[in-house]
């Protein structure tokens, strides 16, 4: 017997440790000193709401699954068929290979062919490394097609501050801009001023918003932090990842029990959008960093 996400891969280092699935590279589980960082899945479950899930070619949604890039239209499977959307990429179910496994470090590989409605191939690649400061995973991709490709990544985990439900937690998220989305598709309709919109602490603030314009230090590190009374996390982003989807998870299967803090380096519906889209060219690798750390 095998469990339903593949091949367990586990890394530790410092008082940190995390579990890697074959099935989507997924992030299954993180803890730091035995306290849970997030909201995994459990071994023999495949993971549900895109729990640690890595999101290539793209992430979050594409309206119809229906895009223009150089000159010639493209049409996707719909993977959200409810709301007629192709959402978050083509390998959160594909078997990622192990390209190297030590201690402390792990890094997977994926050939993703030239496909209907993506036609290129890419050469993906995800490294998990845990140390002093945490989880660091970086996600890179290569074009291995004669043409140019649009390109953004994604991941997907659901963080844990403390004892739940989040409503008693604070979150601290220096952004200054949501993307506003309508109510059936949750696809990109403007923009406005994120201020005001959590709460001190959460309460029943529901979120379910594409943040950017977010603070960063003088090396363009952003950082989101969850705290609860004597414990927190903290997810930071690289400054690729210009875009943060934060959910406070009303529809999954413990409804506010964690909060989903999804680094992007594009908005929604960046294919059609090209809003900080990347153009890959022949032969060149993009590869953006973020990662966990408890407080």
């Amino acid at each position: 017997m095998k469990p339903p996400s593949g091949d367990q891969f586990v890394i530790e280092s410092a008082g940190h440790r995390a579990v890697v699935t074959e099935s989507g590279g997924a992030l299954r589980e993180l803890t730091f000193e035995g306290r849970p960082l997030i909201e995994g899945f459990a071994e023999d479950a495949m993971a549900d709401g895109g729990r640690g899930q890595l999101l290539m070619p793209w992430p979050n949604r594409i309206r119809d699954g229906r895009y223009t890039f150089g000159g010639k239209q493209q049409q996707l499977a719909l993977t959200e068929p409810s709301r007629q959307n192709a959402s978050h990429g083509l390998v959160r179910w594909v078997a990622w290979s192990v390209v190297s496994h030590e201690v402390d470090r792990l890094e997977l590989g994926y050939f993703l062919p030239a496909q209907t409605g993506y036609p290129w191939a890419l050469d993906l690649r995800v490294t998990y490394t845990v140390g002093p400061d945490g989880l660091h995973v970086t996600q890179a991709a290569t074009n291995l097609a004669s043409t140019a490709a649009p390109y953004a990544s994604g991941a997907h985990p659901y963080l844990v501050a403390g004892d739940g439900p989040c409503d008693g937690w604070r979150m601290e998220l220096p952004a200054a801009t949501y993307l506003t989305v309508d109510t059936e598709r949750l696809l990109p309709t403007g923009r406005d001023s994120f201020s005001g919109l959590v709460t001190d602490p959460l309460g029943e603030t529901v979120l379910n918003h594409g943040v950017t314009d977010v603070d960063r230090d003088d090396e363009g590190v952003a950082t989101i932090r969850l705290s609860a009374d004597d414990t927190g996390v903290e997810l930071w982003v690289d400054e690729h990842h210009r875009w943060l989807q934060v959910y406070t998870g009303e529809d999954t299967r413990t409804p506010r029990s964690s909060v989903a803090i999804e680094p992007m380096t594009a908005p929604p519906d960046a294919f059609n959008s090209g809003d900080d889209l990347v153009v890959l060219e022949p032969g060149t690798t993009f590869a953006a960093t973020w990662g966990i750390r408890a407080v």
